[in-house]
């Protein structure tokens, strides 16, 4: 099966992207000054190499009427799969319309081909926008690079609030329901465009996060030693719907100077954790500002992780390292996140933006 047959990508320039006639004829761009939409008009060139088949374009910006453009989310070509490419601080996801089936659209092996940064689209995951379920609005799947599908993610469902606010053009201050294999989560869309997520309570048990790590504060494992490949490291664990292990170091460096490529691995598979589990390596910069890197389990390093940012402040408020409300500094960007008191919630403010359109041949 030919996956890339026809595909719509970027180039590098953030002012040019790549489009094929035959897959579209108009995309609406989004400036980095501008959320107001203009249409573009395209001359193609192919290019090809043995496994797929990309046309890259040259631009040249028209202003043409609005009413006269059909909506590029709207079109139904019998074959192809129409996308939009989001990203929450870099942590980038295929978005697709599912709304009209519970089956994706998309099958576990598709998607790894569809995330191969260098003959498919690019991605950390594919996310699919569902009929909601047991009285929510809306449901949330996604299929990892690796084609494992996790409970959550928390940039991800950014980045799907804003997608469905797109397809149902919404505007303004809005939020709605989304069932997902973490439970309820409920997006609400900020007037400066920015997606609150309230990520509901954090998962201390140990049984439940999970983890084999004996509990040792009531039934919780909090900065317990964990030996990884030699190596001592006091650790956290914490679930956001999802299992996280999270630790402020051995005291031998900066997260800067961590190899994750090397040692996000051994944790993930970490016989303590019969889930696999994402990964957080955290510096305390001050008592509400943290420096995190992450190691997504089935995605490896990303860029950004939001419910890792969620589990990094449970952990630290656990163990006396920060308060409960934290800027959470990530290689992509910074992320708010405020785990209330009052409700025992996990809150979670960032951006979500558009990064392109495209559509390619299934």
């Amino acid at each position: 099966m030919a996956i890339a047959a026809t595909i719509s990508l970027p180039l590098t320039s953030p002012t040019r992207h790549s489009l094929t006639r035959r897959s579209l004829t108009s995309l609406r761009f989004f400036s980095s000054s501008s959320v107001q939409p203009s249409f573009l008009g395209l001359k193609t060139v192919a290019l090809r190499n043995p496994n797929s088949r990309v046309s890259v374009t040259t631009i040249s910006i028209e202003a043409l009427e609005k009413e006269s453009q059909i909506s590029f989310l709207d079109r139904k070509e019998s074959g192809f799969l129409h996308f939009v490419k989001y990203h929450g601080l870099g942590n980038d996801f295929i978005l697709v319309d599912n709304r009209d089936s519970t089956e994706p659209k998309v099958t576990p092996e598709q998607a790894v081909k569809l995330c191969d940064r260098n003959f498919g689209i690019g991605a950390d995951g594919v996310i699919f926008a569902m009929p909601g379920i047991n009285g929510t609005d809306y449901t949330m799947r996604i299929f990892n690079s690796d084609g494992s599908e996790p409970e959550m993610c928390g940039n991800g469902v950014r980045c799907f609030a804003r997608f469905i606010s797109e397809l149902e053009n919404l505007h303004g201050k809005q939020s709605f329901t989304v069932h997902t294999g973490a439970g309820l989560i409920v997006p609400e869309i900020q007037d400066d465009g920015k997606v609150k997520v309230d990520m509901g309570e954090p998962i201390l048990k140990a049984l439940d996060v999970p983890t084999k790590l004996p509990p040792n504060k009531d039934q919780s494992v909090v900065k317990s030693e964990l030996n990884v490949d030699g190596i001592s490291w006091n650790v956290t664990c914490v679930s956001m719907g999802n299992p996280h292990c999270v630790t402020f170091g051995t005291n031998e460096g900066q997260v800067d100077e961590l190899n994750l490529a090397d040692i996000g691995p051994k944790f993930e598979h970490h016989a303590m954790f019969p889930a696999q589990t994402n990964t957080e390596f955290v510096q305390v910069i001050s008592g509400s500002h943290l420096k995190m890197r992450v190691w997504e389990r089935g995605a490896g390093a990303t860029l950004a992780c939001g419910t890792g940012a969620c589990a990094v402040v449970v952990a630290a408020v656990l163990e006396g390292h920060a308060g409960r409300s934290c800027t959470v500094d990530l290689p992509g960007g910074p992320l708010d996140i405020e785990w209330r008191e009052e409700d025992n919630h996990v809150y979670m403010t960032g951006p979500a933006e558009i990064a392109f359109y495209g559509s390619v041949s299934l």
